[in-house]
């Protein structure tokens, strides 16, 4: 019996297959280029047609070519992001101009009486401008779990998104609509810099906006495991950035364990009793994400926040009202001393949750096979619950 994630989600395993096949470009050496392997691939591939496994097994091994033979392009001495030099004149230039922009809007915040932490964790929120952030302010958000608040994300987004839905013409003209929400933030991500995280929230939610056009099934694993396909295609090395990492896992826990936390509880429960419903929902959200996330920031801070819970139900709903905040200051400066008031009340929350004796775990610093162990457990967890679950379902009923 095939795990029902890997039905609804086929390119799951290509993309798996792609970022192995990197890491093997990366550290293995051969004496013939990948890319006559790749080709060789592709020609069996298209020899087996009658065979159907054996066909499937060469399309997974050319992902794995073609992962490896990406990265023969790639020198040792380049990074992400990429410099400018290597990038091309107009992309530079309109980066450039839209840094300018948010150079602009980030003055207007300042001139309208935000300074200090509070200027920092605004400009960070809504701007992706994280140069003001003291270290004991990143500490405390750290600390208390809270840190993803600060880096633009598929939250930051999602937040943006559904304003300007709520903008926009309705269903008579949803293409243009649509396209429009698209237009806006992918200018949205040019302002505040094209970090990793950012591009990979806007080709998720640009996938999400043209999916909605025919009412598909919009916001899945097939969808993440296209745009991570998109990006690694673009960029090889991203997979190696730790923000790639962490923002993918975060998504992928979210949208694979969210389902099992969500019916813990029974639904007509939840639908009538809304309070519950929408805080059961964070905590479901939160926990899925800490489990795919945690390991990784073991590996690589040494730290596991024991607080995430509880700070996530006060510091999203905050991020949202501070992002949504921010957006009016920058057109009505006269009312950033409420959000200056909001944003000090929810660093002096967080600062007390961190001085907490328990509040993190330090000093766990697992290796990179012990890590990848951790997610063998995950992984073989989640596997035995889908196969309990599919077993309860064809079981006939009493």
């Amino acid at each position: 019996m095939k795990s029902k994630l890997f039905e609804i989600a086929p390119l799951l395993p290509l993309a798996v297959c792609l970022m192995a096949g990197i890491v093997v470009g990366r550290y293995v050496s051969l004496p013939v280029s990948w890319w006559l392997l790749l080709s060789g691939g592709v020609v069996v591939t298209l020899l087996l047609w009658r065979f159907v496994h054996l066909q499937t097994l060469g399309i997974i091994l050319c992902f794995v070519f073609l992962g490896a033979a990406m990265m023969e392009r790639q020198h040792p001495a380049e990074g992400y992001p990429q410099s400018e030099a290597s990038q091309d004149s107009r992309l530079s230039r309109s980066r450039t101009f839209f840094l300018h922009q948010r150079d602009r809007l980030l003055q207007r915040l300042s001139d309208g009486g935000l300074e200090g932490d509070a200027y920092a964790v605004v400009a960070a929120m809504a701007l992706g401008d994280k140069s003001a952030l003291t270290k004991d302010l990143r500490e405390t958000y750290s600390v208390t779990g809270a840190s993803h608040v600060l880096a633009l994300s598929g939250l930051h987004l999602g937040i943006i998104y559904m304003l300007l839905s709520l903008l926009v013409l309705g269903r008579r003209w949803r293409m243009f609509s649509q396209l429009f929400l698209i237009v806006s933030i992918w200018g949205f991500v040019f302002l505040v810099g094209m970090s990793m995280s950012v591009v990979r929230a806007a080709i998720m939610i640009s996938v999400y906006a043209l999916l909605s056009l025919g009412h598909r099934d919009k916001m899945s694993v097939n969808t993440l495991a296209f745009t991570a396909i998109v990006m690694l295609m673009v960029h090889p090395l991203s997979l190696f950035d730790v923000g790639f990492q962490l923002s993918f896992m975060a998504v992928f826990s979210i949208l694979v364990w969210y389902p099992f936390f969500e019916g813990l509880i029974p639904q007509p429960f939840l639908m009538s009793h809304r309070l519950v419903k929408w805080l059961w929902t964070m905590l479901a959200v939160s926990c899925a994400a800490q489990l795919g996330t945690a390991p990784l920031v073991a590996y690589y801070f040494g730290r596991f926040s024991s607080l995430f819970l509880i700070t996530n139900l006060v510091v999203i709903p905050a991020a949202t009202l501070i992002l949504y905040l921010s957006l009016i200051v920058l057109f009505v400066p006269s009312i950033a001393y409420l959000l200056y008031n909001i944003v000090t009340i929810l660093n002096s929350f967080l600062e007390r949750m961190a001085l907490l004796p328990w509040a993190s775990i330090e000093g766990c610093h697992p290796s990179v096979l012990q890590t990848i162990m951790v997610y063998v457990v995950i992984a073989a967890l989640y596997l035995l619950i889908d196969r309990l679950s599919c077993i309860s379902r064809t079981s006939p009923q009493k």
